[in-house]
């Protein structure tokens, strides 16, 4: 297996006022290209402030963060939006679905800011929502599905680009018991089928279903299991 993600001493700090908070604390973590990794912790473990630096959304105050042996933790904003909508498929708990467009246009939104033509945008989109089970609700609009199938939605555009990793926050977390099951099947199929999964959850049993299993507490990682 080959490195996909190499992180060497990462430290992330924010100013409250006058009071420094350190939200991580010399994290170094490797996750290998195909798998299935679940992030877990106590709300203010450092989760969410490890899975924005993962989706380069945030940078580290110190430390270096190597995607696909590119050092993203020196990059410019400019260069760390491509990275993003190239290598990084995100999926949400509020599914971020453009309300007034329909399932295909939500899911063909990436491959716009990628410069790709109306005509491959429009297949692109039908087939990754076939994939995910909607080939018969390409026009409906948000509001006209259920919550599973807004997260489908979502989960076909983080696969649009064909991104190396799906980083997935909370996914379950708006969703009933059965409908969550649905889902976290679905994302093991993606699993299966190459991509590397990265599933940031407080749920044991969400958790469970990963092939390992990273614990973090106070900013750094507690323990790190094969499940």
């Amino acid at each position: 297996m080959s490195n996909l993600i190499q992180l060497s001493n990462i430290t992330r700090s924010f100013k409250i006022g006058e009071v420094v908070v350190q939200a991580l604390r010399g994290i170094d973590l490797t996750i290998n290209r195909g798998e299935y990794v679940a992030l877990m912790g106590p709300s203010g473990s450092g989760k969410s402030t490890l899975m924005n630096i993962l989706g380069c959304l945030d940078t580290p105050t110190s430390g270096r963060y190597f995607l696909e042996n590119n050092d993203v933790s020196e990059m410019e904003d400019d260069e760390l939006a491509l990275i993003r909508n190239k290598a990084i498929g995100f999926v949400f708990q509020t599914f971020n679905l453009l309300a007034r467009s329909s399932a295909l246009d939500n899911v063909a939104l990436p491959l716009i800011y990628a410069g790709i033509g109306k005509t491959e945008r429009t297949e692109r989109a039908q087939a990754a929502l076939s994939k995910v089970g909607l080939a018969d609700r390409v026009s409906h609009k948000p509001n006209e599905l259920s919550g599973g199938q807004r997260q489908r939605v979502a989960i076909a555009r983080a696969l649009i680009n064909n991104p190396s990793i799906i980083l997935a926050d909370e996914p379950t977390g708006n969703l009933d018991t059965k409908t969550s099951y649905e889902i976290m099947e679905l994302i093991e199929t993606i699993n299966k089928q190459g991509n590397t999964v990265i599933v940031v959850t407080h749920e044991e049993d969400i958790a469970k279903r990963a092939k390992r299993i990273v614990r973090l507490r106070d900013g750094i990682i507690e323990s790190d299991t094969i499940a």
